[in-house]
């Protein structure tokens, strides 16, 4: 038995996230990682350079779960629903490690490479470089914003807040006990209005 544990990669980044789901962002440092990990902070070193380096490889593993496999056959609509639910779900799963992502895939290979499928599929399907952008783009703030925010839970559960003052919210009390579900389905009445939306703008020729 080695006196002390054995580190790989991917153990680091284990436990890395570990401490970012229940610390948050900030609550992540080598010196905490380490000790996480029972070893030494300089012991990191030799698997990973900076803290900003091993945010980009946890954050490039949690977005493997993105599913683009969608536009392989052509369908963008499908591509964007079955890309925008994985996304959604992937994030969800890491809530406090959104804001680092919502940056964009900076220098992350798997996440450029996801985005060029992306933009590839779309430019395939008829649509110009240009549009290909900003429906990539528009994705992401449907996304990001669904991951950052949940709008039922931030209501109280004091039904007199509402009651005199708000008539037309007088039932805002009871969103937060249902709010899992109602973020849920507003995230795809958002995705499908998004998708029909694009569908009515390819159907008039607007593609350009």
């Amino acid at each position: 038995m080695p006196r002390n544990p054995i580190l790989s990669a991917s153990r680091i980044r284990t436990a890395a996230l570990h401490i970012i789901d229940r610390d948050g962002l900030d609550g992540l440092s080598m010196r905490k990682l380490a000790a996480e990990l029972g070893v030494q902070a300089a012991s990191l070193y030799g698997h990973v350079d900076t803290k900003d380096d091993l945010l980009h490889e946890v954050a490039a593993e949690i977005l493997a779960e993105v599913d683009v496999s969608g536009f392989a056959g052509g369908d963008w609509r499908h591509g964007l629903v079955s890309a925008a639910r994985s996304y959604r779900a992937a994030l969800a799963a890491h809530p406090n490690i959104v804001p680092f992502l919502a940056y964009g895939p900076a220098h992350r290979e798997a996440s450029l490479r996801r985005l060029d499928l992306v933009h590839g599929g779309l430019v395939s399907a008829g649509w110009s470089r240009r549009e290909a952008t900003m429906i990539a783009a528009s994705l992401m703030y449907l996304v990001f914003g669904a991951a950052l925010s949940s709008f039922s839970s931030g209501f109280s559960e004091d039904q007199a807040l509402y009651r005199d003052r708000y008539p037309n919210l007088d039932k805002a009390h009871l969103l937060p006990s249902v709010a899992r579900e109602l973020d849920h389905d507003s995230f795809e009445l958002a995705l499908e209005a998004f998708v029909t939306g694009l569908a009515v703008r390819e159907r008039a020729g607007a593609v350009d």
